[in-house]
């Protein structure tokens, strides 16, 4: 029996002659049937490549075929454009077949909530925060709500994996298990990751069902594609080769800034190209307005950022452009994923670097992707403020939790069960302690404290944190210059702290947790800033492989004439790099160490090696500064004493004001906050590569 053939008869109906398809798509065929035998799965597939239909269909199929009541479906998604966006295709597919698809999140009004909970839809697309609203609401009965639920749906599950938001989807749907009355499948959609394994037994933690990964064969995942690296030099000019380029065709321009997609979308209007922006400053209104336009036309162009790497759908394009680099290569294949749709034509993606630094980091990605290298994604380690939080979040559901018994109640999540137990009940005891939780006769509660910190709007305080990303906005007067990672500001630094945006140096003057803000001002820096990555900071295997382009002198086939003669003139003013070993080289007021091991790990040494030398090193992706001038011994006997250490005992350096920063730091005792964050912030496997090399040192006029 074919895939198809094995689907309900009315959902084969309905695909031959409502959706007027010919055929299933081949990974489509492969993932049915799988899922047909109730399998739990991650499906990898390109973007906008059918992956919604690979899962809905058999879902579907096993709903009509098994009878199964509302609300039996949950489709989760990151970000509420993605709902908004997929849900009007879910509804006509349910409507199809004589069943209901609802939304609700955030912005959905609440006559429509009062109308799914008075008459439970058979799919719910939602997101986590606003399952939990429902566990916790009292007006909510949840044992009528969520006891029929068979499936659930995570789109793009990378955009979850990877941060916090991730313990939260896996906390609430293992509440949501312990109510539903059978086994819940659980599928996991996405472009790709780099350790799909890893991800389908994190998706199904406490679910006893089997589990396995699906892939598409070579032949079958987009097949080959276009990739070309020019250098232009300027945003003027880019937006200059975009007007002129692929004249008549629908362009997507992806920006990693909203000044920069501002900035290339007004040129590119001012040059009479129809053009279309989007970005998350926008008001929803205004995105969804921008998208909808772009969808409808041909000839035309739409700059964004990281918003439409997930899947939001804007129609078939012809081509992706890239404003200099994004810092993954899974970012990448999201975004060169929206072409190639159309039979016939390849996926393709055109860079278009404004930066020396850009040009380098873009050919090191390329050279990745060509590798077949995909970013692991890595789950944040020791989630103590999440467990916190579900342990509010599970005694307001259920009116109280036994306080001998307190963790059965949001076991069934790794991040919690692979805690020690020593560390939960710290973190436990402390709550009470703090009065943030409440005894009585063995009932534990919300105690005073615990309402006033997080009982304003009904709770709401409780589960926004999860829909802001880990970032610092960055403001010079009144003036947002961007945001950085938050990690750009956890490290202890005895001086001042100096980062680089928009090209130019900045001095921060003022920062504020509580807001996650940071003012500057403009300062100039002696001797010239080099390779500084974005906030959030480059992986080990990217800078390696930067390291490598700089280092080594050979072609690349996606060069421009440009491209290939900008990057002779970088590698002219690297004479002394080793694409082997890690060098130290003077520099202006100092001395400056490559060790190309990424953010994280450099972070982490550059803490040790402060308090070695009693001086102030700072760190970026490429490399370990020293801002005074020690002599060449001294930097050797400090890199000897770092390399004999035990490397568990290489951790960076904290700012105690960094814990104010993290949601939830009051539920918290120093301590574990502290290891929360160095844990987070560390990279023991880039930091162990990296002592283990070789290092040369270079005198002053050396080579």
């Amino acid at each position: 029996m074919s895939a198809f053939e094995s689907l309900h008869p009315a959902l084969q109906h309905h695909i031959v002659n409502s959706l007027g398809w010919r055929d299933l798509r081949p990974f489509q065929k492969d993932v049915i049937p799988q899922v047909l035998d109730k399998k739990n799965l991650i499906v990898l597939a390109p973007t906008a490549g059918g992956k919604t239909e690979a899962s809905f269909f058999p879902i579907a199929s096993r709903m009509l075929t098994e009878e199964w009541e509302p609300l039996s479906v949950l489709y989760i998604c990151p970000i509420k454009a993605l709902l908004n966006n997929l849900n009007d295709r879910l509804q006509y597919y349910c409507g199809l077949l004589g069943r209901r698809a609802e939304l609700w999140h955030g912005d959905v009004k609440a006559s429509a909530r009062k109308k799914i909970l008075k008459e439970p839809p058979d799919i719910l697309l939602t997101t986590p925060e606003s399952i939990e609203v429902m566990l916790v609401s009292q007006s909510v009965d949840h044992q009528r709500m969520f006891k029929n639920v068979r499936a659930v749906i995570v789109d793009e599950i990378h955009a979850f994996a990877g941060d916090d938001r991730g313990w939260h989807l896996l906390s609430v749907l293992s509440r949501v298990c312990k109510i539903a009355e059978n086994d819940v499948q659980r599928l996991g959609l996405s472009a790709t990751v780099g350790n799909p394994d890893v991800l389908v037994d994190w998706l199904c933690s406490d679910s006893p069902g089997p589990r396995e990964v699906y892939k598409p064969p070579p032949s079958q995942d987009g097949g080959d594609a276009d990739v070309q690296l020019d250098y232009v030099g300027s945003a003027d000019n880019a937006a200059l080769m975009l007007s002129r380029l692929y004249r008549g065709e629908k362009r997507l321009v992806f920006t990693d800034s909203r000044a920069r997609a501002e900035e290339i979308s007004t040129n590119l209007r001012s040059r009479q190209i129809s053009t279309f922006v989007t970005h998350s400053s926008l008001s929803q209104d205004e995105r969804r307005q921008a998208e909808q336009a772009f969808a409808e036309r041909d000839d035309c162009v739409i700059v964004a950022t990281s918003v439409l790497e997930l899947g939001v759908d804007v129609g078939d394009l012809d081509r992706v452009v890239q404003i200099d680099s994004p810092s993954t290569v899974a970012s990448f294949l999201q975004r060169m994923g929206r072409t190639g749709r159309r039979s016939g034509s390849r996926r393709n993606c055109l860079f278009l670097t404004t930066r020396s630094e850009a040009l380098v980091q873009a050919t090191a990605l390329i050279d990745l992707w060509s590798d077949g290298y995909v970013e692991p994604v890595e789950p944040p380690a020791l989630p103590y403020h999440i467990l916190a939080q579900q342990v509010m979040a599970t005694a307001l559901q259920k009116r109280g939790i036994g306080k001998s018994k307190w963790f059965e109640s949001v076991a069934g999540v790794p991040g919690y069960d692979q805690m020690s137990e020593e560390a939960r009940q710290e973190i436990f005891d402390w709550m009470l302690q703090r009065e943030i939780l409440a005894e009585d006769s063995g009932i534990v509660w919300l105690g005073q404290e615990g309402e006033s910190t997080f009982g304003r709007r009904n709770f709401m305080d409780l589960f926004s944190v999860f829909t802001s990303p880990p970032v610092f906005k960055i403001l010079q007067g009144r003036r947002e210059l961007g945001t950085v990672d938050i990690s750009t500001f956890l490290s202890r630094e005895d001086g001042p702290r100096v980062l680089l945006l928009g090209g130019r140096a900045w001095r921060v003057t003022h920062l504020n947790w509580n807001r996650r803000t940071a003012f500057v001002e403009a300062v100039e820096l002696r001797g010239r800033s080099r390779w500084q990555g974005d906030g959030q900071g480059l992986g080990y295997r990217f800078c390696q492989q930067i390291q490598q382009v700089l280092a080594m002198d050979d072609d690349r086939s996606f060069w421009s004439d440009r491209a290939r003669e900008r990057i002779g003139e970088i590698r002219q003013n690297y004479p002394w790099l080793d694409h082997e070993n890690t060098v130290v080289v003077p520099a202006t007021g100092g001395y400056e160490w490559w060790t190309f091991a990424g953010k994280r790990a450099n972070l982490a040494m550059a803490g040790i090696l402060s308090a070695i030398l009693q001086e102030r090193c700072t760190a970026d992706d490429l490399m370990i500064r020293w801002a005074t001038s020690s002599n060449l011994d001294a930097m050797e006997q400090a890199i000897h004493q770092l390399k004999e250490m035990e490397l568990a005992d290489i951790e960076p350096l904290i700012d105690d004001q960094a814990i104010e920063g993290l949601k939830f730091s009051e539920c918290l005792p120093h301590h574990r906050a502290i290891e929360l964050l160095q844990a987070r912030l560390n990279d023991r496997d880039a930091v162990q590569l990296t002592l283990a090399k070789h290092t040369r040192l270079i005198a002053a006029g050396g080579q």
